[in-house]
């Protein structure tokens, strides 16, 4: 049910925000409010941070969800582990050498859904200059509009790495530093419009509302007649002027074509 529900809002939403027949929704990926947060063991626990400087974008294709893709790059100094001396020492070059490799990057590959809101997702991962392929389950969390007339879409991307395949080896085999991390993705989409720039519900209605008027073929212009002074009693009315010779006659004027009128209409226009 929670399924079927999920496919109905998505259509739904497309259907009434999007352009006309789209099938290819670009969100972009919202650095303020998308983490890409981890777990590793430390000794006998867990400890976990985040990284909160995350860009992109998404090509969702809402009529076939397999050939949706993503691409996100993520700025290795914005890690935060709530400890700033230890988060000192991973940006070393003991771990993550962020000197040398200040980014990590992901290039999806394949979309694989198995639902309306789940799936897997791989891609290609580039981090401490190694790029190794890898497997993300994903979770279509919802879409609609927000507060200010756009569009966004929430994402949830869990996946499992050992960092020894990118070269990050340190206190490996045995240490107080596990091998596995545990990668959790959070995005949050802003949806994007042809332009490029944020698609907003207001001024999409307002495009979509402009009628242009076209002129009927073989419709004449309204013949504007100057008005008359009027007589009063004393000024006497003026004396006709005398006729003017005939004059040879003037060839009709030529009728403006109506590709001649929609041309000055567009013209106008833009």
């Amino acid at each position: 049910m929670k399924r079927i529900l999920l496919s109905t809002v998505i259509t739904a939403l497309f259907t009434l925000a999007g352009p006309a027949r789209a099938q290819v929704e670009t969100f972009s990926i919202d650095p303020e409010h998308s983490f890409a947060n981890w777990e590793i063991r430390h000794v006998a626990a867990l400890t976990s941070g985040t990284f909160h400087d995350v860009k992109g974008k998404i090509q969702l294709d809402t009529a076939n969800l397999a050939k949706s893709s993503i691409e996100a790059t993520i700025s290795v100094y914005s890690l935060n582990s709530s400890h700033r001396r230890r988060d000192i020492h991973i940006l070393t070059e003991e771990y993550l050498g962020a000197r040398d490799y200040p980014e990590m990057k992901f290039v999806s590959t394949g979309m694989q859904p198995v639902n309306a809101e789940r799936g897997t997702l791989t891609g290609m991962l580039t981090l401490h200059g190694v790029t190794k392929p890898v497997t993300l389950n994903y979770q279509i969390l919802g879409l609609g509009n927000d507060p200010w007339g756009g569009m966004r879409a929430g994402f949830k991307a869990t996946t499992r790495i050992l960092r020894s395949d990118f070269g990050i080896s340190k206190h490996l085999p045995s240490g107080p530093v596990g091998n596995e991390v545990d990668i959790t993705l959070l995005i949050e989409g802003i949806k994007l419009g042809p332009d490029g720039q944020p698609w907003n519900a207001k001024k999409a209605e307002a495009e979509k509302s402009k009628v242009i008027s076209y002129p009927m073929p073989g419709q004449p212009a309204p013949q504007v007649v100057p008005a008359q002074p009027a007589v009063t009693a004393t000024q006497p009315a003026a004396q006709p002027a005398p006729a003017a010779p005939a004059a040879t006659p003037a060839e009709p004027e030529k009728k403006e074509s109506l590709e001649d009128q929609l041309k000055k209409k567009l013209k106008g226009l833009f």
